[in-house]
């Protein structure tokens, strides 16, 4: 069975934590399912001359994904959002640095076998990141950052980006706003400046 929602991530993004946090909630109450997906920043940023102030983020944020790709080979979608909950709490809400001591921390945290933190140095993961990448970045048809969200079999869209995390009503209201939306194939786009942290 298809999930009803595909989300694809990379950890190390705070605006991809906060839309993770509302799809998560509102899934749940509707009883549908999310099929996890990783995407990578690094990836996305290949060839290109970032900004010194992400230069560092963008070069780690392989490592987390890495670790997830493999909590998600190894024990299955909700060992990843496990995962993606306890590290995106400590980086995105707590202020923890965005490093290995933080990604251990989180493994034990989900319960996860502690070994995982050897995936972050694995190499031969990146094939399956990148194609998971790639295929996010085929559902919305062209070079979109993080995250990636598809309802159904629909396409993908880049976001929401939510700040802060809607709740109740709010929620239900954009969760059908996007549902919605994808099912107009002549829909592309719509987009306003972003709220501030």
């Amino acid at each position: 069975m298809a999930d009803d929602v595909t989300f694809y991530f990379d950890p190390t993004c705070p605006f991809t934590w906060r839309t993770s946090r509302w799809i998560r909630e509102v899934t749940a109450r509707r009883g549908h399912t999310i099929g996890w997906r990783l995407m990578s920043l690094k990836v996305l940023n290949e060839g290109r001359e970032l900004p010194e102030a992400y230069r560092d983020a963008v070069a780690y944020s392989i490592r987390p994904v890495r670790v997830l790709q493999a909590t998600l080979d190894r024990h299955g979608s909700a060992a990843l959002d496990r995962l993606y909950t306890e590290f995106g709490t400590r980086v995105h809400y707590n202020g923890n640095a965005l490093n290995d001591e933080t990604l251990a921390a989180a493994i034990a945290a989900a319960g996860l076998p502690t070994d995982l933190i050897g995936a972050a140095d694995d190499d031969n993961l990146d094939p399956a990141i990148r194609k998971s990448h790639d295929e996010g970045q085929a559902r919305v048809g062209q070079e979109s950052g993080s995250p990636i969200t598809a309802i159904g079999d629909g396409p993908g869209f880049f976001g929401p980006v939510v700040v802060p995390v809607p709740e109740g009503e709010a929620a239900e209201k954009l969760y059908d706003a996007v549902r919605l939306l994808s099912a107009v194939p002549e829909f592309s786009e719509l987009k306003r400046s972003r709220a501030a942290f």
